[in-house]
């Protein structure tokens, strides 16, 4: 080979470990409760945008929160975990899990009726889904999904536990109880604000506040995160100004 070309070929060698590093692809692997679904979704955007790296990607994936933590306790290889409650972001952390859990958002349940729903839930509460025109009822699973717990304690505190008990229809999580009120399959659902914002179900029917206190969602930084220091960055990004405002227009509370 000729001194020259020889020159050429060395020096793209040198360069090789630089440009795979330059495009090597960094994900931020997020275990997300499905209640944080249409929020997260716009934040990853929001924040791959603002970092401007191309190789930094935020990856989530969905699930009731009971779920995601019995897969992390198995090993899952996430580097964030983001609960729909504080209890399973804790119990994470005793499992040592996590080194610590941070309030990032506090959440709403709301009744979500049909259009056309004669139920009075704005009059009467929730006792109004023990009319026998209200005939199913969708939650999430209380075993496995905060906001399920929710509208179990909330169900009881309104006095109307054991009325509606046989009405229930369980999500396993909560996008699916919310996917059951979408398809017209219950006559109402108790989801998060964050989902009955979203454009189907607002435009399928009306969501109806209701009294209680806010659902606080905590988030951790996973022990065995093979990107730890991208997953804090996002963490900050979340609970920055801009995270906020994104997380308020879903339906969330500044913590």
């Amino acid at each position: 080979m000729a001194p020259g070309l020889a020159r050429a070929a060395a020096l793209a060698l040198s360069l090789v470990p630089a440009l795979a590093a330059a495009g090597e692809r960094r994900p931020i692997a997020v275990a997300a409760a499905s209640s944080l679904k249409p929020a997260l979704e716009e934040l990853a955007r929001a924040f791959e945008e603002e970092r401007g790296d191309a190789g930094v990607r935020v990856v989530p994936t969905f699930g009731a929160s009971g779920a995601l933590f019995a897969q992390l306790r198995e090993g899952a290889p996430f580097d964030l975990f983001m609960s729909a409650d504080r209890d399973t972001a804790r119990r994470a952390v005793e499992a040592g899990l996590g080194r610590e859990e941070a309030v990032y958002a506090l959440g709403r349940l709301v009744a979500w009726l049909p259009r056309g729903s004669s139920a009075a839930v704005e009059e009467r509460g929730l006792r109004a889904l023990a009319d026998p025109s209200v005939r199913r009822i969708a939650i999430a699973n209380p075993a496995v999904a905060p906001y399920g717990r929710a509208a179990e304690a909330a169900l009881r505190s309104a006095g109307v536990w054991d009325l509606v008990r046989e009405k229930l229809v369980l999500g396993q999580s909560v996008a699916q109880a919310a996917q059951f009120a979408h398809a017209g399959a219950v006559d109402a659902a108790l989801v998060p604000a964050s989902l009955a914002l979203t454009p189907a179900l607002a435009a399928a029917g009306r969501a109806v506040p209701l009294d209680g206190p806010p659902v606080a969602q905590s988030a951790v930084v996973l022990s065995r995160a093979r990107h730890p220091d991208l997953a804090r960055a996002f963490l900050a990004f979340v609970l920055g100004e801009r995270g906020r405002a994104i997380l308020a227009r879903h339906g969330y509370e500044p913590p």
